[in-house]
């Protein structure tokens, strides 16, 4: 009696690799849905961040009559809380300007576009969006 008890308390190795084979085949599966929908976070998170920037911009020209000389002008003068981090990159301080002026007024930033490297999963570079 004894020596069933002994052997009714553990796991076979065969379960035991049976189990495993099992995770693996429903990490193979979920794994890649993971990163996609990491990537897909990423994308819709720069839209909203070079959107929100743009509209700052452009609330800046519409009360000032001017572009802001830097990024960091919008957030001295409360039209952004602050700076925010590129999501691909993850720095606030990779952002690609583009600057403007019109007759008479000092160059100022009139557009901002993602610093990051590479395309976006429909194949556009991040740094035209």
């Amino acid at each position: 009696m004894d020596t069933r008890k002994a052997r009714s308390r553990g796991f076979t190795l065969i379960e035991l690799l049976i189990v495993l084979a099992i995770v693996g085949t429903l990490l193979t599966i979920a794994v890649p849905s993971y990163f996609a929908s990491l990537d897909n976070a990423k994308e819709t998170s720069l839209k909203q961040s070079l959107s929100v920037m743009r509209t700052a911009i452009d609330h800046y020209k519409g009360d000032l009559g001017k572009y802001p000389e830097t990024l960091q002008t919008l957030v001295d003068a409360k039209y952004l809380r602050s700076l925010p981090a590129d999501p691909i990159t993850g720095a606030t301080d990779q952002w690609a300007v583009e600057m403007g002026s019109e007759p008479g007024q000092p160059s100022g930033v009139k557009d901002v576009h993602s610093g990051a490297p590479g395309n976006a999963k429909d194949g556009t570079p991040y740094a035209s969006w």
